[in-house]
């Protein structure tokens, strides 16, 4: 079986072909995609932080002088909002609009979050609990992350239904070759979403409060402040980001877990080695599977010359699985100290949410390992969701 991001086989286990491109060269030209693959743990890291590359290109070219044709216009929305996000930004607007969110997104933000990320993981497990199972994405993994974003950003308890819907309708478009009607969706989503943001940011401006929404506000340096655009951008970047590969690594670790019960045992018997453990359920199977970049100026990969304009798709669940860096990387090893996986990025584009993810993570797989928790157990064999490049589970049944 070979690269094929539309076969549900490969999308249930991508690892045998990665093996293979890695075993085929650095640079490999799929036709399937029209992109170049990079499956290597040295040349994903590196080619992370090459500012010959680019998340996108209209910083320095136009469309047509980049052979590439213009979205349409009714797709609009869609990239207004996600190119004003910290994701799709390249500097020197990245660094201003990184430097100016880092002032209100700080590790004191993230600390002081904890206490009510463990409680809210404490609630939902101990629903789970109450009826007995159920699936384990919709009943815990989905709504933690998406409530401790919305308690981030003091997103109202009773407005906080849709955000799930709007951040799975935007991120659709994240696949390779969504179609119209998911381009649609992510237009409709992208609208009104970013039509709340923008009352909530009018009351904030108003009222000021302790939400990184009213940081954000504030927010300043010589160079001025965020724009609205620009704050609208980072809330639905946050959301999207920090919900998308915290749900999928809780399904897809736990599903992980479940192949590889000596080490849940142990986990189970040893919740202080919770830290590690999430690293590696992130590198084993991480949530992000390619990262699509541009490139800006000629690059050489392996003796493969690849021209200005052509896109690289660098594969992070390959390069986690690349035995050049890691010692044995299909094991799982819970305890794993040397583990630089790169399913946060790297460079610039080094996710900036990774550490209060790491304590979702930590919180929601502490809840359901804690004293007085009975054990976990799948009812049935789960099935992989469409889509390769955010992949995860459909749903995880389970029961106590």
């Amino acid at each position: 079986m070979g690269f094929d991001p539309w076969d549900a086989a490969f999308v249930a286990d991508p690892y045998p072909a990665y093996r293979e491109l890695r075993e085929q060269g650095r640079a490999i030209w799929s036709e399937a995609t029209g992109q170049w693959l990079v499956p290597h743990y040295a040349d994903v890291n590196a080619l992370l932080r090459d500012r010959r590359l680019g998340r996108t290109y209209l910083h320095r070219f136009t469309h047509e002088e980049f052979g590439r044709e213009a979205p349409p216009p009714a797709h609009e929305p869609f990239h207004v909002l996600n190119g004003n996000g910290l994701l799709d930004l390249e500097d020197p607007a990245h660094a201003r609009v990184r430097r100016l969110v880092a002032k209100a997104f700080t590790p004191r933000t993230v600390e002081q979050l904890v206490p009510a990320v463990r409680r809210m993981a404490a609630e939902l497990v101990a629903g789970l609990l109450a009826d007995g199972g159920g699936d384990l994405l919709t009943a815990v993994a989905e709504p933690l992350p998406v409530a401790v974003i919305a308690e981030l950003l003091g997103v109202p308890e009773s407005d906080r239904g849709p955000l799930r819907p709007w951040s799975a309708d935007i991120c659709g478009m994240f696949e390779l070759r969504p179609d119209e009607e998911t381009a649609r969706r992510a237009v409709r989503a992208s609208v009104e979403f970013s039509d709340y943001l923008r009352g909530l940011i009018a009351e904030r401006r108003e009222r000021p409060g302790s939400d990184l929404i009213s940081g954000l506000i504030a927010a300043h340096d010589e160079e001025g402040r965020l724009s609205e655009q620009e704050m609208i951008s980072t809330c639905v970047l946050l959301l999207n980001a920090g919900h998308e590969a915290t749900v999928n690594t809780t399904v897809n670790g736990w599903w992980t877990l479940f192949r590889n019960p000596d080490p849940l045992a142990d986990l189970r018997r040893h919740p202080e080695k919770l830290s590690t453990a999430v690293d590696e359920l992130l590198r084993y199977d991480t949530p992000l599977q390619m990262f699509e970049r541009w490139v800006l100026d000629d690059i050489e990969i392996g003796g493969v010359t690849i021209p200005r304009g052509a896109e690289v798709a660098l594969l992070f669940g390959s390069a986690n699985r690349d035995p050049a860096r890691f010692t044995d990387p299909d094991a799982l090893d819970l305890v794993r100290a040397d583990n630089p996986h790169l399913s946060f990025g790297a460079g610039i584009h080094y996710c900036l949410g990774a550490p209060l993810a790491r304590r979702e993570l930590e919180a929601s797989f502490g809840a359901l390992l804690a004293d007085g928790i009975p054990p976990l157990r799948l009812v049935r064999e789960p099935r992989w969701r469409d889509g390769y490049v955010i992949r995860g589970l459909e749903e995880l049944l389970v029961e106590f």
